[in-house]
């Protein structure tokens, strides 16, 4: 697969750096500095300035859940991208991840390339895990250079930045990734996981699904053992915009509930969503070595009747 010039990885790296804390040459104290071809963040600003950039070959992808948002307004370049395109029924599980085909099909279209930059943004103060999804599958197709949008539209509106309702002239391209080899784990998987030493499975839903007082699926709780880290507990209002908390914060949250990198960890939710943003915190930007999504999840594991599952605020 061909792979993006250095001159403009390092660019497109060094725009993000300007505006983010902790993506730079030189980290502050405590931070560590993701390496090269791992999904990070970039901030409004920073994607303002690439899309200014004449020279700039930024892609750019609005994974909106709602397709009239991006006919109402998107930002400039966008195309538009809904989640549930990247996901099917697969031996009867409806929210199953798609084969490599399908995926280098897709992101053709879209005007994907290995030697682009890409960045994605979804709402933001509602479900920022929608574009972490979409990094989560292109990480998983070798894409060298992903990044999410910090705050996403909803930040980029507040601070009054360009948008249109045009469509951006794309050219198909000929992605076409070698492998699709996400970080995944299976429902053999979580079931190895559970009490092995040094394995820890999180549940990234809201607490009432967590403690079954609430959920669409065939019966309600979590798999026995799990922690509960609700995927929003990431993310604050700074200005009236949902952003992701700082590195040390996130760490130190995690960490309070026994999630640190020295464990194998499995994230799962209701299909894949939520568990890539606790994804994407642990493995994108804290660098935790070990963490998967079980894109089953629980609409999976609840509808086998002969497993386990426990209501309740406890593990």
């Amino acid at each position: 697969m061909n792979r993006i010039p250095r001159c403009l990885l390092a660019s497109f790296l060094t725009t993000i750096a300007a505006c983010s804390p902790g993506l730079s040459g030189n980290p502050p104290p405590g931070v560590d500095l993701p390496p090269l071809g791992v999904p990070g963040l970039i901030p409004t600003d920073g994607l303002a300035r690439l899309l200014t950039d004449r020279d700039s070959n930024v892609t750019v992808i609005d994974a909106r859940n709602d397709y009239t948002l991006y006919l109402e307004a998107h930002i400039p370049r966008a195309v538009y991208l809904n989640v549930e395109e990247l996901r099917a029924a697969d031996r009867g599980v409806p929210n199953k991840v798609l084969g490599v085909a399908s995926y280098a099909a897709l992101f053709s279209r879209l005007g994907i390339s290995p030697d682009r930059p890409v960045a994605i943004y979804s709402a933001g103060e509602t479900r920022d895990m929608d574009a972490t999804y979409v990094a989560w599958i292109l990480q998983g197709l070798g894409h060298p250079s992903v990044s999410v949008l910090d705050g996403g539209f909803g930040k980029w509106r507040l601070e009054n930045r360009s948008v249109t309702r045009r469509y951006p002239a794309v050219e198909p391209t000929a992605f076409a990734p070698g492998a699709f080899a996400p970080d995944r784990a299976t429902r053999e998987d979580v079931q190895a996981a559970l009490g092995a030493p040094g394995a820890v499975v999180v549940d990234a839903r809201n607490p009432d699904q967590y403690a079954g007082r609430a959920g669409a699926q065939l019966r309600r709780g979590h798999i026995p053992g799990a922690i509960s880290h609700f995927w929003q507990d990431d993310m604050a209002k700074v200005d009236f915009a949902t952003v992701w908390k700082p590195r040390d914060e996130l760490r130190a949250s995690y960490a309070a509930q026994g999630i640190t990198s020295d464990k194998t960890i499995i994230a799962y939710c209701n299909g894949g969503l939520e568990s890539s943003h606790v994804y994407f915190a642990l493995h994108n930007l804290l660098g935790f070595p070990h963490v998967r999504v079980y894109d089953g999840s629980f609409t999976e594991w609840s509808e086998r009747v002969e497993l386990p599952v426990k209501v309740g605020e406890e593990p």
